[in-house]
């Protein structure tokens, strides 16, 4: 062995030397909360006749307001495109102002503050509109998180001149 190596070896390292405090940097990450809302993918009413009735329950839809806000106050609301089927003739159109949109009773909540339904009974249903949304369900006040779910029910009036067919259209809910 060398100078060097044998001087080496005799060099011990001394031990850290504790302190009597210590920090440590700590991170974490705040997310924004958002306001959505969720629908079914789809809902089949049923049948009838031309000059009656279709009526039938949309599904559930759910606002999930997650802001934790200091006024957590929403609307959310409702509208509808023409339903057509076939080649979309006048026999072959129902207008959304022809089905009416019953909210109905909130199903569930969560939080605090006023949940309102925007027909509470089925006499108070209202027509729908492809431009006008209809409101469909209210929070007002109240603090933070909160969720409410409904089942709207939808009532199609079947116009005289109606042909036979499946019709199709689309109920947009929003929520601010």
């Amino acid at each position: 062995m060398g100078a060097a190596a044998t001087a080496m070896v005799g060099l011990v390292a001394a031990p850290a030397v504790a302190a009597p405090t210590d920090t440590t940097t700590v991170t974490f990450q705040v997310l924004v909360g958002t306001l959505d809302i969720t629908t079914p993918v789809s809902a089949n009413l049923g049948t009838g006749a031309p000059g009656g009735t279709i009526t039938g329950p949309l599904g559930v839809v759910t606002v999930t307001d997650s802001r934790a806000s200091a006024d957590a106050s929403w609307v959310a609301s409702v509208t509808s495109t023409v339903f057509q089927t076939g080649g979309g003739t006048p026999p072959e159109t129902i207008l959304p102002s022809e089905v009416d949109y019953w909210s109905g009773p909130a199903t569930a909540t969560t939080g605090n503050g006023t949940f309102t339904p925007g027909q509470s009974t089925a006499a108070a249903a209202a027509p729908l509109d492809s431009v006008t949304p209809l409101t469909a369900f209210t929070h007002s006040g109240g603090t933070g998180d909160n969720t409410a779910s409904w089942n709207p029910t939808l009532i199609v009036n079947v116009p005289l001149d109606s042909i036979a067919g499946i019709y199709s259209g689309t109920v947009t809910h929003s929520v601010a």
